[in-house]
Formats: C-alpha cells, structure tokens, sequence
C-alpha cells in the first residue's frame, strides 16, 4: 500500500530530509510505502559525489551536503518534488530500475502536460528537453538513496520555478547546461495539478500498491 503526503507550504530542505531518514530508520517491512510531495524553500543540494567546484556562485541561497545519488541541484518555490520511501523488494524494482522507473514517470507526466519532447540523456540521470538542433535542456533532476533495503529521496520537476538560480552552479555537474521549466516551454499548468500527475505516474511505473 502506499499513501501521498502533502508537506504543506514552502518546506525547509534539511527538516524534511531528516524526516525521510527517521522514516526509513523506523520502517518495518509492513511499513507502507509513501510518497511526499513537497515545494521547498530555496536551497542548492550537493549530492554524495557532489563537487563544490560546480558550486560557482550560491550568492544568499544555502548549500547542504546530501545523502542522495547525483551532483548539485537547485530546490525552490514552483517546483515540484516527490520523494519516493518505498521498499524496493516489495516494488520487485532494483535500485536501477527504480531509476528508470521515475524517469519513465517524469516522461509520462509531462507527455499528459503536452509536452512530447521530453527524453532521457545516456549517462545523465534526469529527463530533458531535446531542442531541433539536438541539444539538451534539463527539466527535471532526480536523485535517491538506497537504506535497508528503501529508498528515499525523488526527483524535482521544474513547473514555474525561477531559473536565475540554476546558473549559479553547473546543474548536475554538467558546465554549460540549460535548465528549462514547463513555463518556459510554453506549457501551463497548475502547481497541483502537475504534482497529482507525476504522484500518479510514480505509482504506476515504480509499482507502488495504491491504496
């Protein structure tokens, strides 16, 4: 069974990142798996490979060592973020496949926003845009940790988030790379409605039990 939980407001990084990690610690195989749903106050996150030299300029904006997957990343008002607390062997998925799973997930939702455009990058966990002269552009970030056998962390897609932040580092490690939202692709969609689309997609392709 799995339940959705929505962190109301602008959520702190660091106090819903414990929260996942006292969650995962207290978690029995009977536990059900959850996903959190959540917008978080401006912060970079630097994940466990994560280089402060793709940190270029935070300016005021925090930066906090994480224990997810990836490199740096930028969390803010008008994205979305769903963390994902699920027991792998339950979903049958390997850390691998979960991956893959909410990437494949992030595609489906934004296909349903109508944007048809959205791909995976080989070697480059996340989903991006593909422009007409090839290039890509990040849309969503994704990054989890796997303990006793469950992950947590997720993956943040960009809806009407500001993307004067993302140039301050090197998104994901990568120099150069352009950060889109669904807004600045044209595509115009309630913060909700975005958040209970990707939810619903997650459930589906990491075959999370629905209650």
């Amino acid at each position: 069974m799995v339940g959705v939980r929505r962190w109301p407001g602008l959520t702190d990084y660091q106090m819903c990142w414990q929260a996942m990690k006292d969650f995962t610690e207290s978690r029995t195989p009977q536990t059900a798996d959850e996903l959190w749903v959540v917008e978080h106050e401006p912060v970079y996150t630097l994940g466990q490979a994560g280089k402060l030299e793709h940190i270029l300029n935070p300016g005021a904006i925090p930066v906090v060592k994480s224990d997810r997957g990836g490199q740096v990343t930028y969390h803010g008002p008008g994205q979305v973020v769903v963390y994902v607390l699920a027991d792998l062997k339950r979903t049958g998925l390997t850390i691998r496949g979960m991956v893959q799973a909410l990437e494949q997930a992030i595609i489906d939702t934004l296909a349903d926003l109508g944007l048809a455009s959205a791909c995976r990058k080989p070697g480059a966990p996340g989903v991006y845009v593909l422009a007409a002269d090839g290039t890509h552009s990040k849309m969503a970030a994704l990054g989890i940790k796997v303990r006793k056998g469950c992950s947590y962390h997720g993956v943040a897609l960009n809806v009407d988030v500001d993307l004067a932040p993302f140039e301050g580092i090197n998104p994901c490690g990568y120099e150069g790379l352009k950060t889109v939202s669904l807004v600045s692709q044209g595509v115009v969609a309630d913060w909700d409605r975005v958040a209970a689309t990707l939810a619903g997609r997650i459930r589906e392709r990491a075959q999370l039990r629905v209650e």
